[in-house]
């Protein structure tokens, strides 16, 4: 079965959500023998050197990428509010990119093409006029209700106008295209009960994240207590904005109960802002080298999610890890917990408060919390148990 995943980045190194989604999407299907292509859009924020990518995964596929600078422009955001077109979506388009992908489909001949992601649509056009494959959409968010939420919460009165004009228009445009394919993908059930709303007309489908659980090793040992840590991309306006609300309302009742608590904060593109926080008791570390060793190290995961949509992927590894994790239902959302089993649900800072005290005092009930979490995980998250029922949903596309 010949498989060409189309991506809006570089799915290498799998160091956050999406590529670890897409990297492990991957892994699974090779591993069922599925013979794969890669076509990644490469943005000038966060770009890969491919020539630096060592990894079993990408020695297995095909692989084509190509630059693109979706950087936004003050004078093309202005003049696109005249236009019909989603600003955010437009940006990850390129006559150049269009014409590979053209080239890659006269070429090569697929059974599967997986759009992963919106911002990866604007070229459906060009498979469609260029392929008979069998068309299938991953919504990994539902983009438009990021945006809304984001306008919400926002309280500049301008700012907040433009972000409710950015979501109206993503929300348009996910409507106009999801009718269009053969086959949806949702990452988690609300985010199908979203996608039917939107009068999603063709078969939908479940998928929610896969990891690898060999990857996931845990070592009590290295685990020090007490200790909090949050994890996450810090260049996420959700992990920023949720993190603040934490920092400032919350963590300075947090640390006075126990003069050895440590909360450990990390995340690539670190923001600035961030450091000024760093003291004896809350240690601002920036990117880490292995996500998996720092997880290993630390006790309980906090997750403030105030906004976003979709599946955390960082607390599908955090449960991988035996962690006690304590988040929002919206950091939450998707995932098939049991509050007080397996995760501790805050949405309020007395919530935390309380979560966070309870596990301070009774250590064995956040590692209880933790076994019960890693359970969890084996059940619903397991790699190749999720591909083997993709690769099902790809044959029976294929025979119609």
């Amino acid at each position: 079965m010949k498989i060409l995943l189309i991506t809006k980045r570089v799915p290498f190194p799998p160091n956050s959500g999406y590529p670890i989604v897409v990297y492990n999407t991957m892994k699974g299907l090779l591993h069922l023998g599925a013979d794969i292509t890669l076509f990644s859009l490469n943005p000038s924020k966060g770009k890969i050197d491919i020539e630096d990518i060592y990894d079993p995964v990408f020695e297995k596929i095909k692989h084509h990428t190509v630059d693109l600078d979706t950087d936004v422009n003050v004078w093309s955001a202005f003049f696109n509010i005249f236009t019909n077109q989603s600003y955010n979506v437009s940006r990850f388009y390129s006559d150049e990119a269009g014409r590979q992908l053209e080239n890659i489909l006269r070429e090569n001949v697929f059974d599967i093409i997986q759009f992963e992601g919106l911002f990866v649509v604007p070229y459906l056009d060009i498979v469609k006029a260029n392929s008979a494959a069998k068309l299938i959409y991953r919504a990994h968010n539902i983009e438009f209700t990021l945006w809304e939420r984001l306008a919400h919460s926002e309280t500049f009165l301008l700012r907040r106008k433009y972000l409710a004009f950015l979501a109206q228009r993503l929300k348009a445009y996910e409507t106009d295209q999801i009718n269009r394919f053969h086959q949806i993908f949702a990452i988690s059930e609300p985010d199908r009960q979203s996608i039917l709303r939107f009068g999603c007309e063709v078969p939908m489908t479940v998928f929610p994240v896969a990891i690898d659980l060999d990857r996931y090793k845990v070592d009590k040992t290295k685990t020090s207590f007490p200790t909090l840590f949050h994890l996450g991309a810090m260049d996420w306006r959700p992990n920023q904005e949720g993190l603040e609300w934490f920092l400032d309302d919350i963590w300075p009742d947090i640390e006075k109960l126990n003069k050895d608590l440590r909360f450990y904060i990390a995340g690539k593109n670190m923001q600035r802002h961030f450091f000024e926080y760093d003291s004896e008791n809350l240690i601002v570390e920036g990117e880490v080298f292995d996500a998996v060793d720092f997880m290993n190290s630390k006790a309980i995961m906090i997750v403030p999610l105030i906004s976003g949509t979709g599946m955390r992927v960082k607390i599908i590894e955090g449960m991988a890890m035996k962690k006690c994790v304590i988040a929002t239902t919206i950091a939450a959302e998707g995932i098939n917990y049991k509050h007080g089993y397996d995760i501790l649900i805050a949405d309020s800072a007395d919530e935390f408060y309380r979560s966070i005290l309870q596990c301070i005092i009774n250590p064995k009930r956040w590692m209880e919390i933790g076994e019960n979490a890693r359970k969890t995980v084996e059940t619903d998250h397991g790699v190749y148990l999720i591909s083997s029922k993709m690769i099902e949903i790809y044959k029976e596309l294929i025979s119609t």
